[in-house]
């Protein structure tokens, strides 16, 4: 007699449905154990390599109470140190950009070459027995992405280019090798937990509801999606005027952009790789953005605007266009994202429902629920719990 199997169903998590709760968002214990979990393992985009075209150029990033330099060597290499002197820990470069000869320290004079290598020592008989070659700058681990440079401070999330992979074929017309700066890096601190900005990002319910903007250029085609570690949100722009001038003249000039496949002329398309980095294709122009954590409650916006080298009038028009546009979207979004952090702060908050269309937020709250498995509970563990996470 045959024996019958039964199937096994896959237990449904209890908290798929829900949010994350409210104490994750303030929470200083629960910022370490992030930083533990995948913060530091997270690659940070620091420029492009357009931005350092000859030896000695260096650009640096803060991430995390760490500050690194990426920079040109005399063999073109391109590499990431630690900007941190090997003789006492003094901090060698001061500011984002320079082109130096040597990395030489401000505070003893020891020096580097453009590849990290220590090449000078004053009072070099006081250290009998020293091997320069044993202290080269710290090596920061460097990737690049179709031009992009980042780095990660220690391995355990995938690389850029396995997270993209899925959208390579879509990002290939856009060119990003031959991308340049249109301006300057910009800064905007905000006391914000670096999910409030992370999440809002990728939510798109808010879209109808607090950027009238966006509502006017995209109607209803605004469109989200969620990989496993890469979210994307896109939309397509009306055929109707809008009735704000920005809007309209932006409609009516954005020119023809040959490179581009026929779907994407009038498309605007987002990504967010987990944790904390974007970046907006635009017909006109790519704007990458960081959401760099510095405390539970504090964060600050990078960003900087990318562009093919166009001469055209009309080019320059939508750009300028691009920004004033955006500039608006970025002033709701502070707007609603800061009363969403008062909110999570409120003793009387706790995790709401997601719809089954946030898709994003789900996948978001999944995989924090999987790498630390205290953001499972409504509140915080006693005192000193993140000494043991992870």
């Amino acid at each position: 007699m045959a024996t019958q199997l039964k199937s096994i169903e896959p237990t449904k998590d209890p908290l798929e449905d829900m949010s994350l709760p409210g104490w994750l968002y303030y929470d200083q214990e629960f910022f370490e154990a992030e930083k533990r979990a995948f913060l530091r393992a997270s690659p940070q985009v620091v420029c492009h390599e357009s931005e350092i075209p000859n030896p000695g150029d260096w650009r640096t990033l803060e991430y995390l109470g760490e500050s690194i330099i990426v920079m040109r060597g005399d063999d073109r290499e391109i590499r990431a140190f630690s900007n941190v002197c090997r003789h006492r820990g003094s901090r060698l470069v001061d500011g984002e950009a320079g082109c130096s000869k040597v990395l030489t320290c401000p505070y003893h004079a020891w020096s580097y070459s453009r590849d990290g290598r220590l090449v000078g020592v004053p009072h070099r008989q006081e250290y009998p027995g020293l091997q320069t070659e044993k202290l080269s700058l710290f090596p920061v681990s460097l990737e690049n992405w179709r031009g992009f440079l980042f780095v990660t401070l220690e391995p355990g999330v995938p690389s850029v280019a396995e997270v993209m992979a899925p959208y390579e074929n879509e990002i290939e017309p856009y060119r990003f090798e031959e991308l340049r700066a249109l301006q300057q890096v910009r800064l905007r601190p905000r006391a914000l937990n670096w999910k409030t900005i992370s999440d809002n990002y990728s939510d798109h319910l808010h879209i109808p509801v607090g950027h009238p903007g966006l509502t006017r250029l995209f109607g209803r085609s605004y469109r989200i999606e969620a990989q496993e570690w890469v979210d994307k949100m896109e939309g397509d722009l009306v055929e109707k005027v809008s009735a704000n001038p920005s809007e309209r003249v932006y409609q009516h000039h954005l020119p023809r952009v040959d490179h581009l496949p026929e779907s994407h002329q009038r498309k605007w398309l987002y990504y967010k790789l987990f944790p904390n980095v974007a970046f907006d294709i635009y017909p006109d122009q790519v704007d990458f953005m960081q959401f760099l954590p510095i405390s539970a409650t504090e964060s600050v916006i990078r960003e900087i605007s990318y562009g093919l080298p166009d001469g055209r009038r009309e080019m320059k028009a939508v750009r300028y266009l691009n920004w004033r546009i955006n500039r608006r979207v970025n002033a709701e979004d502070t707007e609603l994202i800061t009363r969403v952090q008062l909110g999570m702060q409120s003793p009387t908050y706790v995790a709401g429902p997601l719809g089954t269309s946030e898709v994003c937020l789900r996948s978001f709250a999944k995989k924090l629920r999987r790498m630390i498995p205290e953001s499972r509970q409504e509140s915080p563990p006693p005192a000193g719990w993140s000494r043991h996470a992870n």
